[in-house]
C-alpha cells in the first residue's frame, strides 16, 4: 500500500510540474507573440553585475533599438550593431571597429533573441509573483538542459498587465548575478533608414582600425 501511495504521489507531482511548465511556456509564448508584432522596440535599461565572493559590484546603463532580427546596442561606451548578417562592435575609446561575419547569434542571448532564446535548450518553471511599484511582475524560471552550461538559472520577470518584459536575472554557477532592468520601453518609433547600416568610409576617414574576423 505504501508503495502504491508513493507511486501515486510521484505521478501527481509529475503532472503538476508538467502543468506548471506548460503554464510558464504559454506566458512566454504570449509575450513573444505580442512583442514580435511591433515594428521596432526601443529600450533604455539598467545593468547590474554582482559577485559577492569576488567583491564585484558593477552598475551601468544602456539602450537598445530592436527591429525584428536587427539591433543597435549602446552599452559601456561602445556600440554593437547587428544588420541581420554581420555584427559590428564599435569602440570609440580604442578607435576600433570589429566586424564578425556569421557571429554566433543563434545561441547567445542577444537583443534580437531576447524573446525567442527560451524556445530551445531550457526547462520552464512558474515562479513567484511580485508587486513592484504597483506592477504585478510574474517570474518564470528557466534552467539550461545542458549540464555543461555556465548558467545556473535565468529568471524572466513579466508585467502581467502589459505582457512586456520587466527584467532578466541570470545567475551563473560561479555565483555571478546579472540583472537587466527595463526603465523605458517604447514601440514603433520612427527610425532612420540607415540606423542598421555600417558606414565604413566614415570610420576609415575618422582613423578607426577596422578588423574583420
Amino acid at each position: 500500500m505504501k508503495k502504491i501511495l508513493l507511486i501515486a504521489t510521484l505521478i501527481i507531482a509529475t503532472i503538476a510540474n508538467a502543468q506548471q511548465a506548460d503554464k510558464a511556456k504559454n506566458l512566454l509564448d504570449e509575450v513573444n507573440s505580442k512583442m514580435s508584432a511591433y515594428n521596432n522596440i526601443y529600450i533604455d535599461f539598467k545593468y547590474n553585475l554582482d559577485n559577492m565572493a569576488e567583491n564585484i559590484n558593477q552598475e551601468t546603463k544602456g539602450n537598445v533599438t530592436i527591429a525584428k532580427d536587427k539591433y543597435l546596442l549602446n552599452y559601456l561606451g561602445a556600440t554593437k550593431m547587428y544588420d541581420g548578417s554581420k555584427t559590428y562592435t564599435i569602440v570609440p575609446e580604442n578607435e576600433e571597429v570589429t566586424i564578425e561575419k556569421n557571429a554566433n547569434e543563434e545561441t547567445a542571448i542577444t537583443p534580437s533573441r531576447m524573446l525567442t532564446f527560451y524556445k530551445k535548450g531550457y526547462k520552464y518553471k512558474w515562479d513567484i509573483q511580485q508587486n513592484i511599484r504597483g506592477r504585478k511582475i510574474q517570474y518564470v524560471e528557466l534552467k539550461p538542459q545542458k549540464q555543461s552550461s555556465e548558467v545556473k538559472q535565468i529568471l524572466l520577470g513579466i508585467d502581467i498587465q502589459t505582457k512586456h518584459i520587466y527584467n532578466l536575472i541570470e545567475i551563473g554557477k560561479n555565483g555571478t548575478k546579472t540583472t537587466i532592468t527595463i526603465n523605458t520601453f517604447k514601440t514603433n518609433q520612427p527610425l532612420s533608414d540607415n540606423i542598421f547600416k555600417f558606414d565604413r568610409e566614415k570610420y576609415k576617414k575618422d582613423g578607426y582600425t577596422i578588423l574583420e574576423l
